[in-house]
């Protein structure tokens, strides 16, 4: 490794970390319309890139099928937009947004996320970009995710619920720990990608 390179967080170090400060609920638009999915496109495509996550519901049996993704979420540098997939009026204009070549998306470990994604919509998601892959490049050997992420550039602790991590991401109505968790994990990876200095676009 690059002896110039600060060396990687360990758990105790973030532990000790002050926490990052997430989007709250007033920056979390939860798409429920064709309509709102449309103004999303258009709010998310003017940016040019976007982190980028999905929640799918656990499965807990050993031969159990993930029926997931049961939440996409993109998030800019101001809001977060969630589309939960029991609505299937949007997901046409979905598709499109995951197939767009012109928004860069952007986020941690999505090779699980791009299956399912793959699966459920028989869609391929194009202008993905999985930050690990960027740290890699500048010398660490370790995989690098979020928590890492957020502490080694910001100094900050990423709070990931586990209670919220194995929730009902099915759920009609998500709740307001869900909310936020959802968002927050595609949002930090948009704040990460900005500060290493890769955006592009507005």
């Amino acid at each position: 490794m690059n002896k110039d390179l600060p060396p990687l967080p360990g758990r105790e170090q973030i532990a000790l970390l002050e926490p990052f400060e997430g989007l709250g609920l007033q920056d979390i638009r939860v798409v429920t319309t064709l309509r709102e999915a449309q103004d999303a496109t258009k709010a998310l495509l003017a940016s040019g890139v976007v982190g980028f996550d999905t929640e799918s519901k656990p499965t807990f049996a050993k031969f159990e099928v993930s029926g997931g993704p049961h939440v996409i979420q993109f998030a800019t540098l101001h809001e977060a937009w969630l589309f939960q997939l029991h609505r299937t009026e949007f997901h046409g204009e979905l598709g499109a947004l995951l197939a767009s070549t012109e928004l860069t998306k952007v986020g941690f470990g999505l090779s699980s996320d791009l299956g399912l994604i793959r699966q459920r919509f028989g869609v391929e998601p194009q202008a993905v970009f999985d930050i690990d892959s960027e740290f890699r490049h500048r010398g660490y050997r370790k995989s690098v995710g979020v928590k890492t992420a957020v502490a080694l550039v910001f100094n900050r602790r990423f709070i990931k619920s586990r209670k919220a991590t194995t929730s009902n991401w099915a759920n009609r109505q998500l709740t307001d720990a869900q909310l936020r968790y959802a968002a927050n994990d595609s949002y930090a990876a948009i704040r990460v990608f900005d500060a290493l200095g890769l955006r592009v676009g507005a």
